[in-house]
C-alpha cells in the first residue's frame, strides 16, 4: 500500500553521535536545515462524512484495532517529539471528534512539557456539542473544513444528508464566538464549487476568521484530474473582481499566502500546494492513525514508530525519527508524480 523505509543501524548511530553533541537544544533538522516543530497526528480513520476528495467512493477498509495507536501511545509519542523541539500538535482524522478520547488527548498533550499549541482540524458537524469540553481541555485553535454553503452541493461533496450543513455553520459561529482562533478550509474544484469563492470571502466581513482556499490535491481514490484543478491565481482573480485585497506578511513556515480584505474583520489565504509549492519552509511532520511517520504529506516513504514503541519502548525512537527526517526530500514531484505515487487516500493520512 505504501513503502516502508528501513532506517539502518549505521544511520541511527551517526544521528545518535550528532545528537549527543547538541543535548542542550535538540532540533529535528533535515539536510536542507529545515527545523521541524509541528506534528500533525491522525487519531482516527473514521469519519461521519464521505467527502469526495478525501475518501474513495467505495470507502476504505478499516484498520484492525490492534494496529491502531492507543491513546497512551499517542501521548508517549508526543513526549518524544516534544523532547526534540516540536512545540505544536494538531489532531486530525478522519474526523477527530468521533474519537471518544479526544478531550482527554487534548488535555494530556497540552500538559506535555514543550508543547505550546494544541490544535484540531474538524468537519464541524459535532463541533458545537463538544466545544465547551474542548475549550476546558485547552484547545488553542481549530480548522474547519467546508467546501460549500449550498445544501445540494454539500450532499454531493460529503455524500451525506444536507442537514449536516446547518450544524457545521453553527459550529463555525460558536467557535468564533468562543474566541478560538478559527480557520476555514475550502478545497476549490472546477465545476463543483468555484462559483462560491466570493460567498466564502463574505464570511470574513463580520467574523474574525481566516478562509483559506486550497488547490485540489491528488490522493488515492479521489479522482483528481487537471479538469477539476483551479490554480490559486484563477481563484484570486475571481475574488479581486469583487474585493480589494492587501498582502499580509506570512510566517516563514506558512502554507498559506494571506491577504486582508478591505473592510473585513477576517482575512483570506491561498494554499497553493500544486501550482506554487511551499516546501522550502516546511516544518511539518505527520503521524498516521496506525503509527507511521510521514515526513512529507505527498511522500510514499513511511516508518512505523508504533512497531518500535511496542517492541523497544520510547528510548529508541529519537534516533529513528531524526534519521527519517534526514531522508526528507526538498519538495514533492508535482501533481502528476504525486498522482502516480500516492497509495493512501487522504482519510488514511490525516487532514
Amino acid at each position: 500500500m505504501f513503502r516502508k523505509i528501513h532506517v539502518s543501524q549505521q544511520t541511527i548511530q551517526v544521528v545518535s553521535r550528532g545528537l549527543s553533541r547538541n543535548v542542550a537544544a535538540p532540533r529535528l533538522l533535515d539536510k536542507f536545515n529545515r527545523h521541524h516543530t509541528y506534528l500533525r497526528i491522525s487519531i482516527t480513520e473514521r469519519c461521519n462524512l464521505r467527502c469526495q476528495y478525501c475518501m474513495p467512493e467505495a470507502g476504505v477498509e478499516l484498520t484492525p484495532s490492534s494496529d491502531l495507536l492507543t491513546t497512551s501511545e499517542i501521548i508517549s509519542l508526543v513526549k518524544v517529539f516534544a523532547s526534540q523541539g516540536v512545540n505544536k500538535v494538531r489532531l486530525t482524522g478522519g474526523e477527530p471528534l468521533v474519537n471518544k478520547d479526544i478531550i482527554h488527548l487534548i488535555g494530556q498533550i497540552k500538559g506535555v512539557e514543550g508543547i505550546d499549541t494544541v490544535a484540531m482540524t474538524t468537519n464541524g458537524v459535532t463541533l458545537s456539542r463538544h466545544l465547551p469540553a474542548l475549550l476546558s481541555a485547552g484547545l488553542d485553535n481549530v480548522n474547519i473544513s467546508l467546501d460549500t454553503m449550498a445544501p445540494h452541493k454539500f450532499q454531493l461533496i460529503a455524500r451525506r444528508p444536507a442537514g449536516a450543513l446547518q450544524k457545521v455553520m453553527r459550529g463555525i459561529d460558536d467557535a468564533v464566538n468562543s474566541n478560538l482562533s478559527v480557520k476555514l478550509n475550502n478545497v476549490v474544484m472546477k465545476g463543483v464549487n468555484e462559483d462560491e469563492i466570493c460567498n466564502f470571502v463574505s464570511l470574513t466581513k463580520d467574523r474574525p476568521l481566516s478562509v483559506r482556499f486550497l488547490e485540489f490535491m491528488p490522493f488515492s481514490g479521489n479522482a483528481w484530474s487537471q479538469r477539476k484543478f483551479i490554480p490559486y491565481q484563477e481563484q484570486m482573480k475571481k475574488i479581486e473582481e469583487e474585493f480589494e485585497l492587501t498582502r499580509l506578511e506570512d510566517e516563514a513556515s506558512s502554507t498559506s499566502m494571506n491577504y486582508a480584505v478591505n473592510g473585513h474583520a477576517g482575512n483570506i489565504g491561498f494554499i497553493s500546494s500544486m501550482s506554487r509549492h511551499f516546501c522550502g519552509g516546511c516544518n511539518r511532520l505527520r503521524l498516521t492513525h496506525d503509527g507511521n511517520l510521514k515526513v512529507c504529506l505527498f511522500g510514499k516513504d513511511e516508518v512505523s514508530l508504533r512497531d518500535i514503541l511496542r517492541s523497544s519502548g520510547p528510548h529508541q525512537l529519537t534516533d529513528v525519527i531524526h534519521a527519517a527526517v534526514l531522508k526528507k526530500n526538498f519538495s514533492h514531484g508535482g501533481a502528476e508524480q504525486i498522482k502516480k505515487d500516492m497509495k493512501r487516500p487522504m482519510i488514511l493520512i490525516g487532514g
